[in-house]
């Protein structure tokens, strides 16, 4: 009996004491468990913190929204030449690579700066981002001001294009000038020589004749300057109306009727009759009248200028949404053009050859006004050629509607000629 009582009261004694020893080892987690939880949550906000006063940047209030509305191309750099802020055109044109600047002479200037405080504005010339050296480079203005005590700001803006369009109004003004002294100066010695020969009357016609090609001469280069700064202006085209290619093409022979005739050249037109394009009918006889006109004093004697038209779709001709072109094409068997001239036929007063162009009256203003025309219908114009065999110039223009009083019948459309339809026939 007192046995048992004497094991029990020591089982009690041990569990009573097992118990104890499970609750103090539960007590010491539970706290060790908050002691992690909260020195955790310090640490990673210490870390958010650190984190994110590394990654904000140390521009001056409000810098940031001044840099992305600028135009120019943006970049501010710290202490170390490295860059803090760079707008996406920077990298662009190749000024920032990897986080640092690429132009040596934009660092030279910025550390320039970063010592004495002084504003600098400098023109430079910086070779294009992946262009081959013999490229033309890029022409920028480039602006370096401190931006606060550490900061330096670079402004770059290209200038490529505005000294372009500068170095082709230069050109302009002197060639215009050198065309117009030409005649001018050939009419005031003709005028001489007419008063030294007014006892002669076969001079004074000889000279008076002179005279009066060199006066159509400056008045044809007046005109065709008059009409060249008419489509380029940029203002909407002025009066457009339905025009019928048909009467254009006319118009053009007729204009031509005469040097042809003198040349024996036949001019023949064909393709589909009855097409019709939108736009100014002045502007479009001119460019297409300036066409067949150099193929006629460009061509010798006794060959064909021919004149065609069809209808193309837009989609394969120029890639874009499908729709309607009128493609007009004329076709010389004259002397051809160089592949080296034939990238450049298209610019102001450029001859292929500068002689044969005198004598033939050329101002080197047409296929100019052509190029101006074609771009302000929305079109496009293109040249082939080979030397010595001839040249194609193919005018590619939206097509237009015939006017209501111009349609034709339900059930009827305009049908392709077979063959060519001479205009003009060579003389005995």
């Amino acid at each position: 009996m007192d046995v048992n009582v004497a094991a029990a009261a020591a089982c009690a004694i041990a569990g009573l004491g097992v118990g104890l020893t499970a609750s103090i080892a539960f007590r010491w987690s539970e706290r060790e468990q908050a002691r992690g939880r909260h020195n955790g949550t310090n640490g990673r906000n210490r870390q958010q913190a650190l984190g994110a006063t590394a990654q904000e940047p140390p521009l001056p209030p409000g810098v940031d929204t001044v840099l992305s509305v600028l135009r120019s191309c943006a970049i501010v750099l710290g202490d170390g030449d490295e860059v803090v802020k760079a707008s996406s055109a920077a990298y662009a044109m190749g000024l920032v690579r990897g986080g640092a600047v690429a132009v040596d002479q934009l660092l030279a200037l910025a550390r320039k700066t970063r010592r004495d405080g002084e504003i600098r504005q400098v023109e430079l010339e910086l070779p294009r981002p992946g262009a081959a050296r013999a490229a033309e480079p890029l022409a920028v203005s480039v602006r370096v001001a401190p931006l606060g005590s550490r900061l330096v700001l670079v402004l770059v803006e290209d200038q490529t294009e505005r000294r372009r369009v500068e170095a082709v109004r230069r050109d302009f003004v002197a060639n215009v000038s050198h065309e117009l002294k030409t005649p001018v100066g050939a009419l005031s010695l003709l005028s001489e020589a007419v008063a030294d020969a007014a006892d002669d009357p076969e001079a004074v016609q000889r000279f008076a004749g002179r005279m009066q090609i060199e006066a159509t001469r400056l008045a044809s280069l007046v005109q065709e300057i008059i009409d060249l700064s008419r489509v380029q202006d940029d203002r909407l085209m002025v009066d457009p109306e339905p025009v019928a290619v048909d009467e254009l093409i006319a118009e053009a022979i007729d204009r031509c009727r005469q040097p042809a005739a003198a040349k024996q050249i036949l001019i023949a037109a064909g393709g589909i009759a009855g097409l019709y394009l939108h736009g100014n009918r002045g502007q479009l006889a001119a460019a297409l009248g300036n066409l067949v006109e150099n193929a006629v004093n460009y061509s010798p004697p006794r060959t064909r200028v021919a004149i065609a038209t069809r209808r193309i779709s837009s989609a394969a001709a120029l890639g874009e949404a499908d729709g309607e072109l009128i493609e007009i094409s004329v076709t010389d068997q004259g002397i051809g053009i160089s592949e080296k001239d034939r990238e450049r036929v298209f610019e102001r007063f450029y001859r292929v050859d500068p002689a044969r162009s005198r004598m033939t009256g050329g101002t080197g203003l047409g296929l100019s006004i052509v190029k101006h025309v074609a771009a302000s219908h929305g079109g496009t114009v293109s040249v082939w050629s080979v030397e010595g065999q001839g040249s194609t110039f193919t005018l590619r223009l939206p097509a237009g509607q015939a006017p209501a009083d111009h349609a034709l019948p339900a059930g009827e459309s305009a049908q392709p000629l077979s063959e060519p339809t001479p205009q003009l026939s060579p003389e005995a």
